[in-house]
């Protein structure tokens, strides 16, 4: 039976200490914390606490991982108005002909037509336009930062990883930190947290297990920072993401001997995004998607997920509350912060496995 309250963004509120943030991670990446779910027959109290490296005894051999392969740009770019005066540029995704859509602060401070400077360097922009859905502004690059990858080799001389705001220490480290050990296609302005997890000895130790690897690629971007504020969920739509689903992961999940597990919620907007452009069924897809998965939603892909710990009233915490419930969800985050759990970007995780999916949420539970 429905629960009303599942269809309320206010339901999905939970209190945080501000010193449950984690600032920094774990060393090595597979000591990061994990909370392992009770299956969806078993009592709350059978909760589990142990360490990402545990996940080799949870997976099985010829399970499947799904991860995103994208790469976190240097996408926070200080330049200089004519005036003199320092803004900032959040570069977020290509417009074509070298243009960009931006995040600019001070934005009332760039009009269009104005001229900028990226600061320490001689490269000149212009802002072109406003972009009404965004707040942001659309901004004239070199002609040569056509996509990610052109514009990627101006970003790495001069611009610096877009950590998200509630992390308030930054280290020299974070470039190669704040980007998972497979990232490979340039394009998110934020890391695929979950991901940040695997370390190289990981890695190898779930392929001597006989755990595949497949890789989708979502590019992280402006709907990760957005807040949700739809009261009414129903009414809730999402900024598109790109996406790309190859037809090798397609084979790969089509004939995997054992589960679908995605690595964060990244990886599970992409595959389920896939199968929804094709009427519930996944075949290969690039593109842009907007799908919102929330508590009733049926996954026709994914059967099992390791996340990190999310913010309260976030699109996130919807998914999660879409494979376990809401409530069961927000108890197990009392749980994790009566426990010291680090949470959000650079924090501790959560390993959700099949049999702990809500029965009807899934046709493959």
């Amino acid at each position: 039976m429905s629960d009303f309250r599942d269809s309320q963004l206010s339901s999905f509120d939970y209190n945080l200490p501000k010193e449950s943030i984690a600032q920094a991670p774990v060393e090595p990446r597979h000591r990061a914390r994990l909370m392992l779910v009770p299956a969806r027959d078993e009592p709350f109290e059978s909760v589990r606490h142990g360490h990402v490296w545990d996940l080799l005894e949870e997976l099985h051999a010829g399970d499947l991982l799904v991860v995103n392969d994208t790469r976190v740009l240097k996408a926070r770019l200080k330049v200089r108005r004519d005036g003199g005066g320092l803004s900032e540029l959040l570069v977020l995704e290509p417009r074509g002909e070298g243009q960009w859509l931006c995040l600019a602060r001070p934005a009332k401070r760039m009009r269009p037509g104005d001229e900028l400077t990226v600061d320490g360097t001689s490269i000149r922009l212009t802002v072109v336009s406003e972009d009404s859905a965004s707040g942001g502004r659309v901004v004239q690059f070199p002609a040569d930062c056509a996509d990610a990858e052109t514009i990627e080799v101006l970003l790495n001389q001069c611009g610096e990883v877009p950590l998200p705001p509630y992390i308030t220490r930054h280290d020299p480290a974070d470039a190669e930190r704040y980007q998972t050990r497979y990232a490979d296609r340039p394009g998110a302005v934020a890391a695929p947290t979950a991901g940040l997890h695997f370390s190289d000895e990981l890695l190898a130790a779930l392929q001597r297990k006989g755990i595949q690897l497949a890789r989708i690629t979502l590019h992280v971007g402006l709907g990760t920072f957005r807040p949700v504020e739809t009261e009414d969920l129903t009414q809730l739509e999402l900024h598109s993401e790109w996406i790309e689903v190859s037809p090798a992961v397609v084979k790969a999940i089509k004939t995997c001997p054992g589960r679908v597990i995605a690595v964060g919620t990244t990886s599970v907007r992409a595959l389920e995004g896939a199968a929804q452009v094709h009427g519930g069924l996944l075949q290969s897809y690039s593109g842009p998607v907007n799908l919102v998965i929330q508590p009733g939603y049926r996954f026709a892909v994914v059967q099992g997920l390791l996340t990190n710990f999310h913010l309260p009233k976030s699109s996130l915490l919807l998914l999660v509350s879409a494979l376990i419930g809401r409530e069961k969800l927000l108890r197990l985050y009392a749980e994790a912060i009566a426990q010291d759990y680090r949470f959000f970007s650079y924090g501790d995780a959560m390993w959700i496995a099949p049999k702990a999916v809500l029965q009807d949420a899934t046709s493959h539970a």
